[in-house]
């Protein structure tokens, strides 16, 4: 069992163009993105008219080395980083996806949940399709294949034209072009980027940053991208009325180093902690998160509050995610032994811990009773966002109310469930306004605090896998 107890999202991209180190930088830029997926990673390059690829289960760099590097050699390339929320996870769906159609070669990556897959894939296999794994992302190959009598750029726009939900593909041909797609309501994060003339398209600044490219502009919501011999072109098809970026991105997803919607991540978690500070104080000796959840929204609440900011429970940076028997008492060791409180900073005060978020609530109760057996006086919670009271179908795992703990519960109910002297969350307006960007209302989506989806499911459907 992950431990963490942290929501998951699907996945990270990144792709260059036409770079004689291509698979390197996209080893590097994968490194940047590793916190968006931790079970497998994978790096396709285009050599001699086709796609050669390695990937594996586990962590950038256990599946990686200089051979593999070696033997990826290639001017373009693209790469992937997953969590599943679709398909199992089995390095059969370890991405990118290769497919090979009519002496040609396609690789694919995506980041996000498409959420008619299982619609697709019904009317796919009544037609004669053949699916190699249960990933909503080869579905789109699919399409794209049998749209290739439209032309390339014609496959491309008919192929998004069906899908529904949330994406930010990166794709490679064999020929070495690379492709960016970005859903029209833009719920995930892609940019483009340039590196000494080759362009890059990444999921956030930080992997720009990590192999010294600039960042160019983040992609339009509807946009298609083509980067060839040719320079880059853009393909606008028709974005939604609204855009619909996931806020949890600057919640908690995204890299603190990272600018997304314009922003530092950074900095807007700092303005949430303050708000967070403005709309529910309280009288403390100390402020603190637990590492590394809610940590800059902290250090936001400790400015606003005057009330000092420290660092009370250490986090084992060696334990790496944690795969233990699932008996309770071992569930609690696990918890232990990630995360060990500071004694003497703790014992008979007051404190104000914050978090980004709650979701289970397993792990925070846990932790709470730990601090009061250490002899923490009182215990106040404070939340860097709303409650979250409704599954996620766009690429969260959370995807079922049942997980939610505060789907039917008071924020009162919660703060005895969770043994706490006080708790309050961040208001959904105060959120919004705290990320500093104009009419926020109409540019987020909220959907896993106030219910109101952008883009309609089948409920039934979504409770169903691919398999």
């Amino acid at each position: 069992m992950d431990f963490s107890e942290k929501p998951r999202e699907a996945c990270g991209v990144f792709g260059i163009y036409g770079h004689p180190e291509g698979a390197t930088l996209t080893y590097f830029g994968l490194y940047a993105l590793q916190h968006r997926g931790q079970e497998s990673a994978g790096i396709a390059v285009a050599r001699d008219n086709g796609i050669v690829d390695h990937r594996g289960m586990g962590l950038v760099p256990d599946i990686f080395d200089v051979n593999h590097l070696e033997h990826l050699e290639g001017g373009s390339a693209i790469g992937h980083v997953r969590y599943s929320t679709t398909g199992s996870s089995v390095l059969a769906n370890a991405q990118p996806f290769v497919v090979h159609h009519r002496k040609r070669s396609y690789a694919i990556a995506h980041n996000g949940n498409l959420v008619n897959a299982h619609t697709l894939k019904k009317e796919l296999e009544e037609t004669g399709s053949i699916f190699q794994t249960t990933m909503d992302t080869e579905i789109f190959l699919h399409y794209f294949v049998k749209s290739l009598k439209l032309g390339f750029e014609g496959a491309l726009v008919e192929t998004v034209s069906r899908l529904k939900g949330a994406y930010s593909f990166v794709m490679l041909t064999s020929d070495g072009e690379v492709v960016g797609i970005k859903d029209p309501n833009g719920f995930r994060p892609l940019c483009l980027g340039k590196l000494n003339g080759h362009y890059i398209l990444a999921s956030e600044t930080c992997a720009l940053d990590l192999v010294h490219a600039e960042l160019v502009r983040e992609l339009d919501p509807g946009e298609i991208v083509i980067i060839s011999e040719k320079g880059i072109k853009s393909i606008k098809t028709q974005a939604a009325a609204s855009r619909s970026f996931c806020i949890f991105e600057f919640i908690y997803f995204a890299r603190p180093d990272s600018t997304i919607y314009g922003q530092n991540v950074y900095q807007t978690r700092k303005a949430h902690g303050r708000r967070l500070a403005q709309e529910a104080p309280a009288e403390a000796d100390l402020v603190m998160p637990f590492p590394d959840s809610g940590t800059y929204a902290a250090l936001g609440y400790s400015e606003a509050s005057k009330i000092p900011f420290e660092m009370a429970m250490i986090r084992n940076h060696y334990v790496g995610r944690t795969f233990i028997q699932p008996t309770q008492s071992m569930r609690d060791f696990g918890v232990r032994v990630k995360l060990n409180p500071v004694k003497n900073l703790l014992k008979g005060k007051d404190i104000i811990i914050i978090e980004d978020s709650i979701i289970r609530g397993t792990t925070v109760k846990t932790r709470v009773k730990s601090l009061r057996e250490l002899g923490v006086n009182k215990i106040h919670m404070r939340v860097s966002g709303p409650p979250h009271r409704f599954p996620c179908h766009y690429g969260i795992d959370f995807s079922t109310r049942g997980e939610l703990i505060a789907a039917d519960k008071s924020v009162e109910e919660l703060r005895k469930i969770l043994g706490l002297d006080t708790l309050a969350y961040l208001s959904l307006a105060g959120l919004l306004e705290s990320t500093g960007i104009k009419n926020p209302e109409n540019n987020f989506c909220k959907a896993c605090f106030d219910g109101c989806y952008q883009v309609e499911f089948d409920e039934q459907l979504s409770k169903d896998c691919l398999e």
